[in-house]
């Protein structure tokens, strides 16, 4: 195999659940080839880099092999291999989401805190 649909790809190396969110992800502009934005119906070729938005990460990978099929997620790591700089800049953003997260309190007020709060803004007006 020479060359493969991007979006196809995109599905079998399980970067996305279905080809319809890889094709709107592309065509959204979350997805580079070497650089610039692509079709969905690029052909990919074996060597290339792509760059792809997911949430908050952005992944460059380097295209190792191609497949048109979808297969467990061991064979899919095989078919790309992510770029040491891409890997560091990952973490690097992980701890600093996770650091800025820190400080900022996850738990909701139980029934007293809420009657406290409400008073409170009450008293306000």
């Amino acid at each position: 195999m020479e060359k493969v649909r991007i979006d196809k790809w995109l599905w079998a190396a399980r970067f996305f659940k279905t080809r319809s969110i890889a094709k709107q992800a592309i065509e959204g502009g979350k997805v580079h080839a070497d650089g610039h934005r692509v079709k969905a119906s690029k052909d990919l070729t074996v060597g290339a880099l792509l760059s792809i938005r997911q949430g908050w990460d952005l992944i460059e990978v380097e295209v190792i092999d191609l497949s048109d099929q979808r297969r467990g997620a061991e064979v899919a790591r095989t078919l790309y291999r992510e770029t040491e700089d891409s890997i560091a800049r990952r973490e690097k953003e992980r701890s600093e989401r996770q650091a800025a997260n820190a400080g900022i309190q996850r738990e909701r007020p139980n029934k007293k805190q809420r009657r406290q709060i409400h008073r409170f803004l009450r008293e306000q007006e």
